[in-house]
């Protein structure tokens, strides 16, 4: 009996000791929220001047200086860690921030709240290496998620494929990962898959649907998703924007969608202040950097477009979208050898929008570099003609035109003429097609034979491989470049 009630002093001992931990973080949570919740709102609904945005919670300091002396005493429990953690992040301690929330995974590895904000400040694969990590199933976890915020999208694979098979075949947490990772890739049609799964399992769920929205947007029916954007009607665009920031203040997507909605609006000093919330949300979320990048070249200040422009492509080198801008903005800066190569990796990687080629050739077309811009046109064409798009793309006559005439001035006449002939196919090249054909008539009326040195391809002979070549390379080396 005496023994029992040692126990039970011990067990109301801890209850009291808990109690008192749970009123401690209660009220350090409510002094956090109600400041986070003023600042929000006000950042929310300051979005005009830049200068007007920048609010800060004042109880933060306060909150610092009495968990650090916590911290030196020991006192502080997982969930008090990981309040510590953000007070942290927020005051932009970003690296004592990393130490604490390791802490709090050690200390509470359950609380996955601590792992998502860790990963918030994880900048590379080496820093994760580095990390000294609890060894649970969690890590597995988080470890995936990493991966994928890092575009290491074949290890993230590979994970979430190991968790599946480890019992989680059936978790639409999982599921809805694997998505965003195939979205990443740009592999839209196995995401949209993976999604429509998702919401015939749970059509309730909300997790991840501004991705989906964003695949509908530019694959399969724009008429459900992004709807006041799609309408041009930015400013209420804009404004369900701004109250789903009220609900959510990190909501990643919402800033960087309302970034591009002010730019829609002309407003680029909010445009710029959005996607700068986007940043500190995430800072590997490449299409708010991209988002400051395009801002700044309307701004016509190429330098900084420049830089953020380099940013996006560090975190996206396979998206040949980043390429091609960083190319567009070295040309502004007169830096064309810079600029040629932006453009060829941009079509080495895969060019989604088919227009790194065609860049190039104009580039080498304004530097008299005459065979390279015909090469060029050359490859863009086949490439064009080979997936059967040639009629949706304007730029096909100009290529047309440019290796007619110079085919022409090589005595290449079969080949020219085969050009003007295409020529004629449409609207803009037609007058232009039709009189290169009676050119090349009257020369040979006059009997000029030919040239039978052929050291460039024919123009519609199909590429080897029908495909434009995808391959993953690391970020192109530009730091010896100074804008």
């Amino acid at each position: 009996m005496a023994a029992l009630s040692v126990e039970l002093q011990d067990l109301v001992g801890v209850k009291q000791q808990l109690v008192k931990i749970q009123e401690q973080c209660r009220e350090r949570g409510l002094v956090h929220s109600s400041g986070e919740k003023k600042k929000d709102d006000e950042t929310v609904d300051s979005l005009g001047p830049l200068e007007k945005g920048q609010v800060r919670n004042e109880a933060l300091r306060e909150l610092r200086v009495e968990l650090s002396k916590k911290h030196s005493a020991g006192e502080l429990d997982g969930f008090s860690l990981y309040l510590y953690g953000v007070v942290l992040r927020k005051l932009d301690l970003l690296k004592e921030a990393v130490d604490i929330f390791v802490a709090a995974t050690h200390a509470l590895p359950l609380h996955w709240g601590a792992w998502l904000e860790l990963c918030n400040l994880i900048t590379n694969i080496e820093m994760l290496k580095s990390l000294s990590l609890p060894d649970c199933w969690v890590r597995d976890f988080f470890m995936a998620h990493m991966y994928t915020e890092l575009q290491m999208i074949k290890e993230a694979l590979q994970k979430y494929q190991s968790l599946m098979e480890a019992g989680f075949a059936k978790s639409t947490y999982i599921i809805s990962q694997i998505a965003v990772a195939y979205h990443n890739i740009r592999d839209i049609d196995q995401a949209l898959d993976l999604f429509n799964e998702l919401r015939e399992q749970d059509p309730f769920r909300i997790e991840n649907m501004d991705t989906f929205s964003n695949l509908l947007y530019v694959r399969v029916r724009p008429l459900t998703c992004n709807y006041y954007s799609l309408r041009s009607q930015h400013e209420k665009a804009a404004l369900y924007f701004q109250r789903a920031l009220k609900l959510n203040p990190r909501c990643l997507g919402a800033w960087t969608l309302m970034g591009h909605e002010y730019m829609e609006m002309k407003n680029t000093s909010a445009a710029i202040q959005a996607y700068r919330h986007a940043i500190e949300v995430n800072k590997r979320d490449y299409r708010a950097w991209y988002g400051l990048g395009q801002t700044y070249e309307i701004l016509k200040m190429p330098f900084y477009s420049l830089y953020y422009y380099r940013k996006a492509h560090q975190l996206r080198p396979n998206d040949s979208r980043m390429l091609v801008a960083l190319g567009e903005c070295y040309e502004k800066l007169s830096q064309q050898v810079e600029a040629k190569k932006c453009y060829w990796r941009a079509y080495s990687v895969g060019d989604v929008e088919r227009m790194a080629l065609l860049k190039l050739a104009k580039l080498h077309e304004q530097l008299n570099e005459s065979d390279d811009a015909a090469q060029s046109y050359i490859i863009y064409i086949q490439d064009i003609f080979s997936c059967g798009e040639q009629l949706e793309h304007a730029e096909v006559s100009t290529a047309l035109r440019y290796l007619g005439q110079y085919y022409f001035k090589n005595k290449l006449y079969d080949e020219a003429s085969l050009c003007a002939q295409r020529c004629c196919d449409y609207n803009d090249a037609r007058e232009e097609g039709k009189a290169l054909l009676r050119q090349i008539s009257a020369v040979r009326e006059q009997g000029e034979p030919s040239s039978t040195d052929l050291s460039l391809p024919s123009v519609f002979n199909p590429l080897s491989s029908n495909t434009t070549p995808v391959r993953r390379v690391s970020p192109l080396d530009l730091s010896s470049v100074t804008p």
